[in-house]
């Protein structure tokens, strides 16, 4: 059953295969329980959405510019264009590495609404585990009946 579930499977899999794709139900509920026994395992879990994130490989592991609504005022010149000025964000896996505390496993990057991402940027979630072994990604793919998971790999072909 379900809530009865130790988690122990999901997380044995996770350090396996390094990247996970998830179903869930829609109805929610399911996905907290499972990030509260990944991280009583001893991962730091970062969740983040798929919505806007632009390109993966600069957003997770690079330092990148973002410009926010520049909602009609100008930049700091008067004959440039209304685009607003550039904010550099530092990469969030990266940061997030550099963090974690000396008794953590690793890092856990949950990341939902993972459907609308494109084939090309789930095998570069795939592969992130490799590239940086301490961390381990879950991507929401779509929902289900009940919560299962497969390797991203595995979903990818499917």
């Amino acid at each position: 059953m379900a809530l009865i579930t130790s988690g122990s499977r999901l997380i044995r899999d996770l350090e396996t295969y390094g990247s996970l794709g998830l179903y869930v139900p829609l109805e929610g509920g399911f996905e907290g329980r499972y990030q509260r026994r990944i991280r009583a395992a001893g991962y730091v879990s970062h969740t983040i959405t798929a919505r806007g994130l632009g390109d993966l490989a600069m957003y997770l592991t690079g330092v990148h510019g973002v410009r926010p609504p520049h909602l009609g005022k100008k930049s700091g010149t008067v004959s440039g264009a209304a685009v607003g000025y550039r904010y550099f964000i530092p990469p969030i896996v990266t940061y997030n590495l550099e963090q974690l505390p000396a008794s953590a496993r690793g890092l856990l990057l949950w990341i939902i609404e993972g459907h609308i991402l494109s084939s090309q940027e789930l095998e570069y979630l795939a592969a992130l585990p490799g590239i940086e072994p301490r961390v381990k990604v879950a991507v929401e793919l779509g929902g289900d009946r009940y919560f299962h998971w497969a390797p991203l790999k595995q979903a990818l072909s499917a």
